[in-house]
């Protein structure tokens, strides 16, 4: 088991103070801090090896394609794809979400045909979907939940119909850290030879993930989750999806060939990787990956269930206490309110005390109108968060309590 202690010292910004207070940050749901070798790959890169990637013959090109392209690869190890040109580098979450819907819808879907979600799902996952419903005419489905915040298998079973084209669900719920079954999700739906797309934002930086055994036929997440920087993520995709979609932008790299007459395509994956990739931050991205992979995602996986556990006995024990969530399989996401107590003015009196926690409905209005509420305290964890950080939390909202009854 790594040493929390020492590995906090990799993250410069957890030793700041703010309103005078050590900062708490209980934020990482929303980003994760970056630890110093993520900033220090962009700033070396940068000085270093900055070039245009793939199209130079030159040095530093050659350089740093060969950097860009040794991240795919790293990719490829960490979620056990079974080739590189199933990686595509993305923008992030949303844009990946956003190719397979559109790049789907375009191939594979006539109006009247349906896509099936969950009622947990972040917006990302609703609206890309709606885009193309407007557009197309094609039907969302939504499987429902329990109290407990647990999809009900029998009742998603029962959505399927001939013209099911996709499913697209969360791995875990970003508001209530339910940890969906996605392997029996992708099984039911395999079984009627229906694809499925797992969005892992919240998934990657706290669990090992396999999309090969998992059977997914995409998997989706962004580098800002998982300690790397903002601006990049990933689509993985099976070879013969990815194969089968069209284009989601025009553009260079992503062609073979171009005449007035017609254009041909690239290779995977540079199909859907039209114009200059974001190579500084593929190459900070896997250096992310490594810095979690050294430090093992069981280890970090079973730290962050224990701060969850902990924090879930913490709060409860505080008066008026209403939590969100009582799912048996969960990650490191407690969301909650207090009776009496507006979530904005208890994150805001949090805030003051350096408690950085998220409010409102996290990007989940349709879950938040199934809980009956507008909005939510929402505290999530990391792989250098503490106990004494969990009980600066209670504490804070005990405090919050107190002052605003």
């Amino acid at each position: 088991m790594y040493d929390t202690v020492k590995t906090r010292e990799d993250f410069p910004i957890l030793s700041r103070t703010v309103y005078g207070r050590p900062l708490v940050y209980l934020d990482n749901a929303a980003t994760t801090q970056k630890p110093r070798c993520v900033v220090e790959s962009i700033v070396n890169e940068y000085y270093s090896v900055n070039a245009n990637v793939h199209r130079g013959v030159h040095f530093l090109s050659q350089q740093a394609t060969e950097l860009h392209e040794n991240s795919r690869e790293t990719v490829r190890r960490f979620i056990n794809a079974r080739s590189a040109s199933e990686i595509v580098f993305t923008r992030g979450t949303t844009e990946s979400v956003n190719l397979v819907a559109s790049s789907f819808a375009d191939s594979q879907m006539q109006a009247g045909d349906e896509v099936i979600v969950s009622v947990m799902e972040h917006h990302s996952n609703i609206v890309s979907w709606q885009l193309q419903a407007a557009r197309k005419g094609i039907v969302l489905k939504v499987i429902p939940m329990n109290d407990q915040g647990e999809l009900l298998l029998d009742e998603y079973e029962k959505l399927f119909t001939p013209r099911t084209r996709i499913v697209s669900v969360a791995h875990v719920s970003n508001v209530l850290g339910t940890v969906n079954p996605v392997a029996e999700l992708i099984r039911i739906a395999h079984a009627h030879d229906v694809p499925v797309l797992i969005d892992g934002a919240q998934s990657i930086p706290h669990t090992p993930v396999d999309v090969q055994a998992l059977g997914a036929d995409f998997y989706v997440f962004s580098g800002h989750k998982v300690y790397g920087p903002t601006g990049i993520g990933v689509l993985y995709g099976r070879e013969e999806w990815l194969d089968r979609l069209p284009p989601y932008q025009g553009g260079g790299e992503m062609i073979k060939n171009v005449s007035f007459e017609k254009t041909t395509f690239n290779e995977l994956p540079f199909k859907f990787e039209a114009g200059t990739p974001d190579y500084i931050g593929s190459t900070a991205l896997a250096r992310a990956l490594d810095y979690v992979s050294a430090l093992g995602m069981e280890d970090i996986e079973r730290h962050e269930r224990g701060l969850t556990l902990y924090a879930l006995s913490r709060l409860k024990s505080i008066p008026g206490m209403r939590i969100f969530g009582e799912a048996e399989h969960r990650s490191g996401v407690v969301s909650f309110l207090v009776d009496g107590v507006h979530p904005l003015d208890m994150g805001t009196l949090l805030d003051r005390m350096g408690i950085a926690v998220r409010t409102g409905h996290h990007c989940a209005e349709p879950l938040m109108r199934r809980m009956g509420v507008e909005g939510t305290v929402r505290a999530s964890f990391a792989l250098y968060n503490t106990m004494s950080e969990v009980d600066a939390l209670a504490e804070g909202i005990e405090r919050a309590c107190k002052m605003l009854r």
